[in-house]
């Protein structure tokens, strides 16, 4: 972020905002902690949240840097190709919906490894899929870190590593105290304040155009290049992209630890159809505000398109309607973060201290800080790039992994351990290779050919290939135990306690 495009912001704007946001997110987190008591509280909340109030949950934690600052800035920089993250990361809960939120609810399980080691009955299996979710959360939480960097140093003048610094903080507080329970009611209170804050400056700015008109030629000129078919990205990155997104929704862990918190598989659907609404209405806004990025702020698409969100109301409002318009977008990108980053750093949690601490609630709280620590000293030591377009990259390695193991584990009886572990390795190896590779040839000067840039559409299917082919060259060690499994997965309702592969009981 340049020096001039941060030029006129108010300090005491990003200040005032932090200090709000956070300072609500902690009241909310020692609310949590008064109700939070037990082991089933801490991990998926006594699965006792209603479909509404979950709701407001998922998508206070799924609308992260990405959708809040992200998506407007591709718009002024890409034009209408950008659109393609919102429609895939909305449309993603429609797979969710029909092929994983109620029965992976049905399953009785905690975490994404626990469902593993209770399909499959294999604890390799188990140990290469709670690696691969640390993986994604860490891959996730870096760039939450990013975009914290970026709006401390365009609204307060710090250096960028004290947004990191807080947002670590921060979380790290509220998911300690409280665990899933106290971190439910402050993502909800996160997703209403996100939406405030970027409906209200939209709908300012749309009547300021309104009253007055596009400010010049030039920016009416760029609105309708963005509108120019000849502009569009070829077809293979929009495919790509695509099946990235719609794929990699499936395998999010902190989206899938949601769904354990219903109180049954009904209302884990009755969920993901309100998530539907609600990512719906949001989208309208950082699409809108993009657009008029594009008309009022065209320099932006230089190489500050993700501050566009920040910085327009500024740009259009003089005094303090421009202050107060700015305050809160700022309020609501720091929400973003925080919201975001909890949702992970709970997920995790829950993984890490299975695996390595017991299951405890001081295992819990210790796994917490690791969770959130670890992605600090990675955004610490590397650079932001396009916010929208790095989760897009970890869209594609969830899509590549975790994606085949549950939807086969879900609907195929076939599926053995050996075909799902030799499916995640391959799509973890061919994504996370295409991944490397298109952050190192840049640095060497050579293009980074789209399919290598984009590498959802062979690392997918690439990844289910391997995983049917291997289970029917092993179907000899298929699980006894698959078809009662899936009975209890499909059957509307439950059907007796939490399975062997949980490590814990309490519903």
């Amino acid at each position: 972020m340049t020096g001039d495009a941060a030029a006129g912001m108010n300090p005491g704007i990003g200040y005032t905002a932090l200090a709000l946001v956070s300072a609500a997110t902690l009241l909310i987190g020692f609310y949590g902690l008064r109700i939070s008591r037990t082991t089933s509280d801490f991990y998926v909340a006594s699965r006792t949240v209603k479909p509404w109030w979950n709701a407001s949950a998922i998508g206070g934690e799924y609308l992260s840097a990405a959708s809040f600052l992200g998506v407007a800035g591709l718009i002024v920089a890409s034009g209408v190709d950008a659109l393609w993250f919102p429609i895939g990361y909305t449309a993603g809960y429609l797979m969710l919906l029909l092929f994983v939120a109620a029965p992976l609810r049905r399953s009785g399980a905690y975490t994404v490894p626990d469902f593993a080691h209770a399909r499959l009955e294999s604890l390799p299996v188990r140990r290469l899929t709670s690696l691969l979710v640390i993986a994604i959360g860490w891959l996730y939480i870096v760039p939450q870190l990013h975009g914290a960097a970026l709006t401390m140093r365009i609204t307060t003048g710090l250096p960028a590593e004290i947004g990191c610094l807080v947002v670590t903080g921060v979380v790290c507080l509220s998911v300690v105290t409280g665990g899933m329970r106290s971190i439910t009611f402050v993502q909800a209170f996160q997703y209403w304040l996100k939406l405030v804050a970027i409906a209200v400056p939209v709908l300012f700015i749309l009547f300021r155009l309104a009253g007055d008109g596009p400010p010049g030629a030039d920016g009416a000129q760029l609105l309708a290049e963005a509108l120019d078919a000849e502009t569009h990205a070829p077809l293979y990155r929009n495919v790509s992209l695509s099946i990235a997104l719609l794929c990699g929704t499936l395998g999010l862990p902190h989206v899938l630890v949601r769904f354990y918190t219903n109180p049954d598989g009904a209302s884990a659907r009755r969920t993901t159809l309100i998530v539907l609404g609600l990512l719906s209405l949001f989208y309208i806004f950082p699409i809108t505000f993009g657009v008029l990025g594009r008309i009022y702020a065209p320099d932006l698409a230089g190489g500050a398109a993700d501050a566009t969100v920040l910085l327009l109301p500024g740009r259009v409002f003089d005094g303090a309607s421009g202050d107060l318009l700015a305050a809160l977008v700022t309020a609501g990108a720091f929400a973003a973060f925080l919201s975001t980053s909890s949702g992970l750093a709970v997920s995790l949690a829950g993984v890490i201290s299975q695996e390595f601490f017991r299951g405890s609630v001081r295992g819990f709280r210790l796994s917490a800080v690791l969770a959130a620590v670890v992605p600090l000293v990675i955004a610490l030591l590397t650079e932001s790039s396009a916010l929208a377009g790095s989760i897009g990259t970890v869209f594609a390695f969830t899509a590549s992994t975790l994606c085949p193991l549950l939807v086969l584990g879900i609907w195929w009886r076939r599926l053995t351990a050996h075909g799902a572990g030799a499916g995640m390795l391959t799509g973890a190896l061919l994504c996370g290779g295409a991944m490397l590779a298109s952050a190192v040839l840049p640095r060497i000067g050579a293009d980074t050919p789209a399919w290598i840039e984009q590498p959802a559409a062979w690392t997918v299917p690439a990844a289910f290939a391997v995983t049917v082919l291997v289970s029917r060259l092993t179907a000899g060690s298929a699980p006894g135990g698959a078809a009662k499994f899936l009975a209890r997965l499909h059957t509307p309702e439950p059907l007796g306690p939490c399975p062997a592969g949980s490590r814990f009981r309490g519903r």
